[in-house]
């Protein structure tokens, strides 16, 4: 079959994928950026805010059990009554700072004395506090200020200056003069372990940072790496900022993360609490979405091209048959039997194999045509297709060779067995019954057949055929004939007459 020029399918599915792909990347990616942003502004201006709140809530809350026990220490008679008194019998100090220790369950508990100086402890007489000394200066501190109790943290030097969070409580007498400073102290640890609690709850990074930068408290402990925010790649830059505006939203990258913070101070602690979330976890839902949006827009991207692909391949059939074939009757047409012809001479040359052609010719159409009308001719024309297409071998070729002449090539195939397999066909068409019911008395065709001899052309043998077939007709139709000369024009003219 001749090769006909038809749309090439590979440009056409490359430019197809090329544009799916581009317009669901370009979606995909564009929603991305717009949620992953969101997120973002989310959690920097909402989660991180938020989580700082509540956890800066809570530990107040942890502070409030100490804060009254203190309170009730400052306001107790005995301690009040015992330093008018002059402070005798301090074993009955000692022992009344165990029993709030013990009862409150408080890390540490403490009386200093504003006469004496004297600082007592559940253990004894720790020392004597001194102005100038600054281990001491909390306490002056405590004596000036006008509120009721401050808390602080400082190194407990009765418990191996173990960082600890005091509650200082002023000691007022009767008349309100100031007897001195009263108080429990909470371990450090214990706010530790309330900052995992937090972290574990919230899924945050929690630490607290004093005023000048030091990592102080962290979840696990003992700080790993830097211990001053200074010394943090990505946030060093920002430190000083941090710190002098004492609350904000910040983001850094660290360790090729990038580190969502949100900073509050703490007036009560004099520290800094740092809530932080990595972006990679804030993000690991979306992310995985957008891999899964990817995954669809592939699929969506691989079913769309395959069903273009379909359909141009149906295209390219279809128009390929347009091209090859004729439409009534679905023959290969005149112009595709052309190449087809010229092929099949040269392998019967090459090959030195028979080859031979019937041209068949439906005797008194016209008749048919004028009497029937044209719709019953065509169905005839359809009809007697069929009839030869079923007579044939799988090997030779049929077309409509003209209004209603039908040209085959039978490949391997000598005069003799021509003429048997056009007396076959000759039959199959007057006999079909379908023919016969189209138009009274059936329909007959006259067949003409020749073989091809040595370096002989197309024109040559269609034309043998040609006469051969015209004799038929002027032998009383509906016969085969073979000849090997070439009909006269003026034969030709009564033979259609």
């Amino acid at each position: 079959m001749p090769r006909i020029a038809l749309p090439r399918k590979r440009p056409v599915l490359l430019l197809v994928t090329l544009i799916l792909g581009l317009g669901f990347l370009s979606t995909t990616l564009v929603s991305y950026q717009v949620s992953r942003q969101a997120i973002r502004d989310a959690i920097l201006t909402q989660e991180l805010p938020l989580t700082s709140d509540t956890v800066y809530s809570e530990i107040l809350k942890d502070l409030v059990r100490p804060v009254f026990v203190a309170s009730m220490m400052a306001s107790d008679t005995f301690l009040r009554d015992w330093t008018l008194d002059g402070e005798r019998d301090q074993i009955r100090m000692t022992r009344y700072l165990r029993e709030v220790m013990a009862r409150y369950n408080a890390f540490t508990s403490f009386f200093i004395s504003e006469k004496t100086h004297n600082y007592y402890h559940p253990s004894g007489l720790l020392k004597r506090v001194r102005e100038g000394e600054p281990r001491d200066a909390w306490y002056f501190r405590v004596r000036d200020m006008p509120e009721p109790y401050e808390i602080n943290v400082d190194p407990d030097m009765a418990n191996r200056d173990l960082l600890t969070i005091f509650i200082n409580y002023r000691v007022l007498d009767y008349d309100g003069r100031y007897l001195g400073a009263a108080g429990v102290g909470l371990t450090v640890e214990a706010v530790r372990r309330a900052i995992t609690q937090y972290q574990q709850r919230f899924d945050r990074r929690i630490s607290f940072v004093d005023k000048d930068g030091r990592i102080l408290l962290s979840a696990n402990g003992a700080h790993n790496g830097p211990t001053n925010i200074n010394d943090v790649e990505g946030l060093r830059d920002q430190a000083t900022a941090i710190l002098a505006t004492q609350h904000g939203s910040y983001e850094y990258r660290n360790g090729g993360q990038t580190h969502l913070l949100n900073v509050r101070y703490i007036p009560e602690l004099k520290w800094f609490l740092f809530v932080e979330k990595t972006e990679d976890a804030a993000l690991a839902g979306i992310r995985r979405t957008l891999y899964v949006n990817l995954a669809v827009c592939l699929g969506v991207t691989l079913l769309v091209v395959l069903i273009t692909g379909m359909a141009l391949t149906r295209y390219q059939k279809r128009v390929a048959e347009m091209a090859t074939t004729d439409k009534l009757t679905g023959l290969l047409n005149r112009q595709t039997l052309d190449a087809l012809f010229l092929q099949a001479i040269d392998l019967a040359h090459r090959t030195k194999t028979p080859l031979t052609v019937i041209l068949a010719d439906l005797d008194h159409f016209k008749e048919i045509n004028d009497l029937r009308g044209h719709l019953v001719g065509d169905e005839v024309l359809r009809r007697v297709a069929v009839r030869l297409r079923q007579n044939l071998r799988a090997s030779d070729t049929v077309c409509r060779w003209g209004g209603e002449e039908f040209l085959m090539i039978l490949r391997d195939c000598d005069t003799e067995a021509g003429l048997v397999l056009a007396e076959k066909l000759r039959r199959a068409v007057a006999d079909d019954e379908v023919l016969l019911g189209l138009t009274p008395g059936g329909v007959t065709a006259s067949f003409g057949v020749a073989s091809l001899t040595d370096a002989e052309s197309v024109e040559s043998l269609v034309g043998r055929a040609d006469r051969a077939m015209y004799a038929a007709k002027q032998n009383g139709r509906n016969r085969v004939s073979a000849t090997t000369e070439p009909l006269k024009q003026s034969e030709r003219e009564d033979a259609r007459a």
